[in-house]
């Protein structure tokens, strides 16, 4: 019967314990990099866009078309070309014929111009690609003529005049005034394909009847010269409000008294004149540093004062034909970035598109750095609280009826759980939240095996099965054993429950038996004699 006690007594829960095994370390590196992926990989994408967007490095070569060689423009860019190389950029030179032929150039894509100037009203077509980087000058329209006063340019209707060469912005213009008051080729006018100083020798010596002389052919000497020509005479635009109101790119100027000479009052009157403006045109595919480099060296060299504009004047966000670029006007509004104004060039371009790339690195990266301690404490606690889903199920099962059967296997779903918590890597810090997950799983497991315990504690506190009777006399033997021992548990409980007054009954009972025992005695004697 010990033996069989014993056995019941040590009797284990379905499924083996398992043991400790768990892994402290002081950082889990893989929950750290899990965390730290998703915030490098929207840098990565932030990063990647900036890259995408940024301008690559400027060009440290620009080619640039100008007018005929020796031209006012022409030594402009000449100019250029030095404030340029300064900052290591080459500047190449191109002459041309005119504005006429700077445009073509740059709207042909194999001509491989980056910029030009080109004069106001001569684009007639698509100029797609091409945009301002603001207005470099006046451009002045001097008219001399020779014979009696003319008001009106329709009076030169019929006349010899030269309008400037195939190609140039002067013969544009000129074509166009004319036009308005009724003058167009192929009619009774010759307009003649003469400019400069070739138009100017041939008004002295009578071969023509009228000139249009701008830009370079306009220069003060050559307008000296033929004031002081007799039979010349300055055609005074009295018209130049009308004029510039029908052609918005023109603006009336006014040429002062004097102005050409002082000292011979030349001109001896104020004239009005009307002037387009020449501009600085570029393609739009030109780099923003290189634009602030061109509208930089476009003051330098045309920010002067003149007889026609005040120091300052030029280069202006003065734009008709092209649109002024977001570069300019950004450069017209608040000048040099701080970077250019403050380092080299090439440096300054270098720093502009790193900071391109580290704004995305401040605005994405560093925020999400700030989130790494929350999202690792919530990797890490995943890894614990994941289980107590499947353990509160175990433990509903263990409150139900179940079967000894159903009660070994949700054991064995424990003893899983137990063993795959055990092998967890967990980091230091959170080693209370390990063992408060490991008790909880040991009283999950106390509720499994309690009523297995309980069924072995009764059967080891059970009284042993009665032998087999030996004769027929045993059945009455053993009802009367029952029944004697029935009868002394019985007194036995009513003895405990009655407390004083029981054991005073006892004691009175006691009493009267150990006086009824002389007497007893005394009938002994008596009887014996």
């Amino acid at each position: 019967m010990d033996q069989s006690a014993d056995a019941k007594r040590g009797a284990k829960p379905a499924g083996k314990r398992p043991r400790l095994v768990a892994r402290f370390v002081a950082i889990s590196w893989r929950d750290l990099a899990v965390t730290f992926l998703p915030i490098l990989l929207v840098s990565a994408i932030a990063i990647w866009a900036a890259v995408r967007l940024i301008q690559p490095a400027p060009p440290d070569t620009l080619t640039i078309s100008t007018g005929p060689r020796g031209s006012t423009f022409w030594n402009a860019a000449q100019r250029y070309k030095e404030i340029l190389a300064r900052n290591r950029v080459k500047l190449i030179v191109l002459d041309s014929e005119g504005s006429a032929e700077n445009l073509r150039r740059l709207l042909d894509p194999n001509a491989k111009v980056d910029v030009a100037f080109v004069q106001d009203g001569i684009a007639k077509g698509k100029t797609d690609g091409l945009m301002s980087l603001g207005s470099v000058a006046y451009v002045p329209v001097a008219i001399f003529y020779h014979g009696p006063s003319v008001e009106w340019l329709s009076q030169f209707k019929g006349q010899r005049i030269a309008i400037g060469a195939e190609g140039s912005g002067t013969r544009e213009l000129a074509l166009a005034l004319l036009a308005a008051n009724g003058i167009t080729p192929g009619g009774p006018t010759k307009l003649l394909p003469l400019s400069g100083d070739d138009a100017a020798k041939a008004l002295v010596d009578g071969k023509i009847d009228a000139a249009f002389l701008t830009g370079d052919s306009a220069q003060p000497p050559v307008m000296v010269k033929l004031f002081r020509t007799p039979n010349i005479q300055f055609y005074d635009f009295t018209q130049a409000h009308a004029y510039a109101g029908r052609f918005p790119y023109l603006t009336r100027i006014e040429l002062p008294m004097g102005s050409l000479d002082l000292g011979k009052n030349i001109p001896s009157k104020t004239l009005q004149m009307v002037a387009p403006t020449a501009e600085l045109v570029a393609r739009t595919s030109l780099h923003p540093a290189l634009s602030d480099l061109l509208i930089e060296a476009a003051r330098e060299v045309h920010g002067k004062a003149t007889v026609l504009q005040r120091a300052g004047d030029f280069p202006a966000p003065l734009a008709h034909d092209f649109p002024i670029s977001d570069d300019a006007a950004r450069y017209y509004k608040s000048g040099k970035s701080f970077l250019y104004r403050t380092l080299p060039f090439w440096i300054a371009s270098l720093a502009d598109r790193l900071l391109v790339v580290l704004v995305p690195i401040i605005v994405v990266l560093i925020p999400g750095l700030r989130l790494v301690p929350s999202l690792y404490a919530w990797r890490v606690r995943s890894r614990i609280y994941r289980w107590y889903g499947a353990l509160i199920a175990i433990e509903r099962g263990a409150l139900s009826e179940t079967s000894q059967a159903e009660r070994d296997t949700l054991i064995e779903r424990l003893d899983a759980i137990e063993e795959a918590v055990n092998g967890l890597k967990m980091p230091l810090a959170y080693a209370d939240q390990f063992y408060v997950l490991r008790e909880h799983i040991g009283f999950v497991r106390e509720r499994l095996t309690r009523p297995r315990e309980a069924h072995a504690e009764a059967q080891e506190t059970a009284p042993p099965a009665a032998e087999p009777p030996a004769d027929a006399g045993a059945p009455a033997q053993a009802a009367e054993q029952e029944t004697a021992q029935a009868v002394e548990e019985k007194a036995e409980h009513e003895g405990q429950h009655e407390g004083q007054p029981q054991q005073a009954a006892d004691a009175d009972r006691d009493g009267q038996i150990s006086s009824d025992a002389p007497r007893a005695g005394q009938a002994g004697p008596t009887h014996i004699a």
